[in-house]
This record gives C-alpha cells, structure tokens and sequence, in this order.
C-alpha cells in the first residue's frame, strides 16, 4: 500500500528537499505541498492525505493551528491525517501543543535523510514517533513547568486496571511493545491488546496522547 503525503512548510528549499526525498520511495506518494498552515489545510481536505508533514512556525497560520484543524475537524469532516510535526528546535513549546492536539509526534529538520523516511512509515502504520529520546524530553519538560489542576487525570486513571496502569507507564518511558512484553513477561500480543484497552478508556488517539496523558495525571514524574 502507497502512504500519501502532503508536506506544508514555508520554506521552498525544504519542501523540494523533502518532496523528492520521499517520492523516490515506491511506498510514498507525495500528493501536494503548501507554503503555510492555511492552505495546508485546504490542501489535506481536498486530496486526503495519509500523512502531513507540518512545520511548526510559518505565516498566516502556524502549525499547532493547522494541526489541532486537522485533527479536530468541524462537524462534515470527517478525514483525519497522521501528522507529523517538523521543528528547527528540540524543545519546543508549539510541538509539545501539537502531541497534546493529536500528532503522532515530531522530527527535527536536520534529521538524516532515513530517519525522515523511516518516521513517515512509523506514523502511516498508525504508531508514534515517540522513539528519540529528545520527544520524551520534550514531554517530561512541559509536564513539570505546567502543573497543571490533575483532578480530570487522576479520575480517569481509575478505570484502568493494575496492569494496564504499568502498561501505561512503560509507554510513557519510551519502552516499545517488544521491550513491554520482555518487563511483564507478557506476550507481545497481549501488550498490543492492553495498549488498545488503554487508548480506549482513557479516549486517547495514540501512544503521543498516552505519553503526554500519563505526564500530565501524575503518573509519571519527570525527572524519575
């Protein structure tokens, strides 16, 4: 199956760079490129990506707005793109907005070229792109500067058992299905199974949501 991808930054150069960096990949249709947020998201609507690649700061509408559009579409909308957050900066305040809005995670610009490749694939399977150690970071850093009133959180934690709380918990430290699976002495299945439950308790679109989620209630404590 072909993944189509839009990619939507305001600088020319990185859109070409990108464009035909990707299109050289017999999986990945590049559908469409747009300058900035706005005419991104006319453009995602009208020819339904898979994926979009969306920098984080460019003109008329910045990325985090593009993004929470996308993902959080008006009643008669009913596409929803993976996105994929671009930045020039590891820590940055508009991508940490853009994984609590729904994007399944970030890459920085400079990246290699298989990284850029390889993310496009994770994201378009349906995963998060929450593998470098830099997104965790990013989290773990917006967590402990805002703490934020818990009380919503900490209720919703309640309707997990005891062990989709640890699954939860390995989740947020980054740890894979695989390496879940090795901590719990698990079946790789049942992990996959119990990160399902989870999503569909806590009403979380993927493992993004769920880092941030698990940061945000208190159950995990930056810095631990």
């Amino acid at each position: 199956m072909t993944t189509r991808v839009i990619i939507v930054d305001d600088q020319a150069m990185v859109r070409a760079g990108f464009a035909a960096l990707l299109a050289a990949q017999s999986d990945i249709d590049v559908v469409g490129e747009a300058p900035d947020g706005l005419r991104g998201v006319e453009l995602s609507r009208r020819v339904r990506p898979d994926v979009v690649l969306m920098d984080v700061r460019m003109p008329e509408m910045d990325g985090l707005e593009a993004a929470r559009l996308l993902l959080d579409p008006p009643p008669g909308v009913t596409h929803r793109p993976r996105v994929l957050m671009l930045t020039t900066f590891d820590i940055d305040d508009y991508v940490y907005e853009a994984l609590r809005a729904g994007a399944s995670g970030f890459l920085l610009k400079d990246a290699p070229p298989d990284d850029l490749i390889a993310a496009v694939r994770v994201v378009a399977s349906g995963d998060a792109l929450l593998a470098p150690s830099v997104t965790r970071r990013l989290i773990a850093d917006f967590a402990r500067q805002r703490p934020a009133a818990r009380r919503g959180p900490e209720l919703r934690l309640k309707a997990l058992t005891d062990r989709e709380t640890e699954v939860l918990t390995l989740v947020a430290r980054g740890r894979s299905n695989t390496e879940i699976a090795g901590d719990l002495v698990l079946a790789e299945q049942t992990v996959k199974t119990h990160v399902s439950r989870v999503l569909t308790k806590l009403d979380l679109r993927d493992r993004a949501q769920a880092v941030v989620f698990a940061y945000e209630s208190g159950l995990v404590v930056p810095g631990e």
